[in-house]
């Protein structure tokens, strides 16, 4: 069974929520404040943060900051409908995904799913080395490093950058992304993929030599520059 804290002050939604996911066989437990809900999110005893902006206390950027200085657990912010700056802000500080309100369950119950499934990807036995340039991955332990330092990403930013890696000198579409990572198909409007790919840019350097480390190709998606690459054991 999967726990989950859910972050929101109305009460009324998090009963709803709870009363539709734990016949689904996950345990869900509600805060709603955003002080109290960021402490409880940092005992370490969930799989996932289900969190909303608008909070008293402390809002839901706040609390996102807060988890993410001193966790990778994965987080699913709930934003308005409409509200782009929203979900830009909350991916740019670490956020998993998002889903506007006002929302149906079963879309809820999809996509904590395909959070925790990305997220469930630990460590294994086997580890294959891909290296790219001045970036080396190992798929068993989901190390990376950067020029031998160990870059910290989220658990959506390493599946993102293991796609980009394995098809290092290609386009990759923001479509073949969306559906490979995230686990849904990409709207018009939807700036996850994007939002993430900033943040590689960010932790990872913009240029490697001479090149853009990753390449927009206008109105399809983007190239990770190939240099070298080594896929191995």
């Amino acid at each position: 069974m999967e726990d989950i804290l859910i972050i929101d002050d109305d009460v009324a939604l998090c009963e709803l929520v709870t009363e539709y996911l734990e016949p689904l066989g996950f345990h869900v437990e509600a805060l709603h404040r955003g002080d109290t809900g960021a402490e409880r999110a940092l005992e370490g005893q969930h799989s996932i943060v289900v969190l909303d902006v608008m909070l008293p206390g402390v809002n839901g950027f706040d609390v996102l900051r807060q988890i993410r200085a001193l966790s990778k657990i994965p987080v699913l912010m709930l934003t308005a409908r409409g509200d782009d700056v929203d979900r830009i802000v909350g991916l740019e500080i670490g956020a998993d995904d998002y889903l506007p309100k006002p929302f149906n369950p079963r879309e809820l119950a999809a996509r904590i799913r395909a959070i925790l499934r990305r997220s469930s990807s630990k460590e294994s036995p086997e580890t294959a080395r891909i290296v790219v340039g001045d970036v080396e991955m190992e798929t068993g332990t989901r190390l990376v490093r950067r020029a031998g330092n160990i870059v910290d990403l989220t658990a959506v930013e390493y599946d993102v950058l293991e796609k980009l890696l394995r098809g290092a000198g290609r386009i990759l579409t923001r479509e073949e992304l969306s559906k490979q990572v995230l686990g849904r198909s990409s709207s018009p409007f939807d700036r996850s993929i994007d939002m993430h790919i900033s943040n590689l840019r960010k932790k990872l350097g913009h240029r490697v030599g001479e090149s853009d480390r990753i390449k927009t190709v206008r109105g399809t998606g983007y190239v990770y520059a190939l240099t070298m690459r080594t896929d191995g054991e």
